[in-house]
């Protein structure tokens, strides 16, 4: 029963990295159709956020949840008015020119802060489950993963903020017409999705080891996250998130890591055979 019930945690607890990874990019890409390749990129500014923001003295809590992500929002501006908005409806120009942004990224944030991995210690602690031991901060991201996916879905359906944001998405021309600036809407949208990124790599920062390369860890799951979810935003986040994130989970207890990655990416593979729209495409066509 303690390991069916820590099992049912790490499993949970897969699926919330994957809401949590995937989020900036399924506004980006799932919203504005711009192939961001720097997602990983964004998520290591945040990263590197919370620790320069630790060596200033600023809480951890603080540094993940406000720092990160307003720190990478604001990069998430500057490329935008600089890069991205000449690019928009170009989606091949788009994906070079985030390559090239990450490449540029890495490189900068290399001679910065050298190739040396930094880390921050998991707080809370663990607590035990019979023989079994669990970390505290394992909750923490399976209940940020749950409030990440109530704020979305609140503010795309409940606010004035993302009615405008879907509405200038579908019809750019009418909500010009209208008074509404799509270009405004575009880059705070931009800058929404990188800032959920930075806030990403915060969360994820006492997990994992702080290197400039560590985007590229995330970045292929991220894709194959939104990509599998389909036009959906969210329930295609939530459902492929709810797959992927199991299938990597289960497969992991079963056997190894190393091969519960490649369960995902099979489960992805197969996944996207037998649905080419995604899991929204054929099963919640018309929701959110």
């Amino acid at each position: 029963m303690d390991l069916a019930f820590v099992v049912l945690i790490q499993v949970l607890y897969a699926v919330a990295s994957l809401v949590i990874v995937s989020a900036g990019l399924a506004v980006i890409f799932g919203m504005m159709k711009v192939i961001n390749l720097a997602h990983g990129e964004f998520m290591m500014l945040g990263a590197y956020a919370v620790i320069a923001a630790l060596k200033l003295g600023i809480n951890l809590w603080i540094a993940i949840f406000v720092v990160a992500p307003i720190a990478v929002g604001v990069v998430g501006v500057v490329l935008e008015r600089l890069v991205i908005r000449r690019l928009y409806g170009r989606m091949v120009d788009t994906m070079l020119a985030t390559w090239g942004l990450s490449l540029l990224l890495v490189g900068i944030v290399t001679s910065v802060a050298g190739n040396t991995t930094a880390g921050v210690s998991a707080p809370l602690g663990s607590f035990s489950v019979g023989a079994y031991s669990v970390s505290g901060y394992t909750l923490v991201i399976i209940a940020v993963a749950v409030a990440l996916a109530l704020a979305i879905r609140f503010v795309l359906t409940r606010t004035q903020l993302g009615l405008i944001a879907r509405g200038t998405m579908q019809k750019p021309d009418m909500a010009n017409a209208l008074g509404i600036s799509p270009s405004r809407v575009y880059s705070v949208t931009f800058a929404v999705g990188a800032a959920l990124s930075g806030l990403a790599g915060g969360l994820l920062a006492p997990l994992t080891g702080v290197v400039p390369t560590m985007g590229a860890a995330f970045v292929a799951k991220a894709f194959i996250t939104v990509i599998g979810g389909g036009p959906a935003i969210l329930a295609g986040l939530l459902g492929a998130s709810g797959l992927f994130g199991a299938i990597n989970q289960l497969a992991t207890f079963a056997t190894t890591p190393v091969l519960g990655e490649v369960a995902l990416l099979v489960a992805a593979i197969v996944m996207l055979r037998l649905l080419p729209q995604g899991i929204t495409g054929r099963f919640f066509k018309g929701s959110l």
